[in-house]
């Protein structure tokens, strides 16, 4: 067994964006960010991928407890496409055997100079069980209503409330679609959550 520096979340995160994401990144289009929330904040996944599709990664480290987890799996399968758990070595055994076999799990182990070192042990699939209406709660309200305009909703309909904007688009649009819609409507925001604009990496 690998020893070494323990792995807390911060560390992990670190050299998950330096040392895996960032290869995605390099494939064009990808928008990558921490911290967000799924299901207008019902749950947070740590980091965000969105490219063809919304993908999450949810780290666990050495500090971390699994008592959350299942009410985390629950909003994951509604609203994530595809979803990979990154967990220390010392979780693994526990994660292993509750998590659904479409979802992916990379074991965290740290070397004895305190490098971190991720193994895939599960690849990730395609969500089966996706509801496309708790994916489309990423749009904000006025996101919704300007692709809903685009596509010839009318005006008074415009004023439905957010749920039944999110149903009227999903008459209107296929779930790859609504990925699409998502990442540019999110390259787009001027301003998020305090920061600076996000930016689609790698072109």
């Amino acid at each position: 067994m690998e020893v070494g520096q323990s792995t807390g979340e911060q560390r992990i995160r670190s050299a998950l964006h330096d040392k895996y994401l960032r290869r995605l990144s390099s494939r064009g289009g990808t928008l990558v960010l921490d911290e967000l929330g799924l299901v207008h904040a019902r749950s947070r996944i740590d980091i965000a991928v969105i490219n063809r599709h919304v993908h999450g990664y949810e780290i666990k480290s050495a500090h971390d407890s699994l008592r959350r987890l299942p009410c985390q799996l629950e909003v994951y399968r509604q609203s994530l496409q595809t979803l990979t758990l990154v967990v220390d070595a010392t979780h693994f055994p526990a994660v292993s055997n509750s998590v659904p076999y479409w979802c992916g799990i990379i074991r965290v182990t740290c070397g004895p100079r305190g490098a971190i070192r991720f193994h895939r042990v599960q690849r990730t699939r395609l969500n089966p069980e996706l509801d496309p209406l708790m994916l489309a709660h990423l749009l904000w309200r006025r996101e919704v209503q300007a692709a809903l305009a685009q596509r010839g909703t009318s005006a008074r309909d415009l004023r439905a409330s957010r749920i039944d904007l999110y149903r009227m688009l999903l008459e209107k649009v296929s779930v790859d679609e609504l990925t699409a819609l998502i990442r540019r409507s999110m390259s787009q925001r001027s301003a998020w959550r305090g920061r600076p604009q996000p930016s689609l990496c790698g072109g």
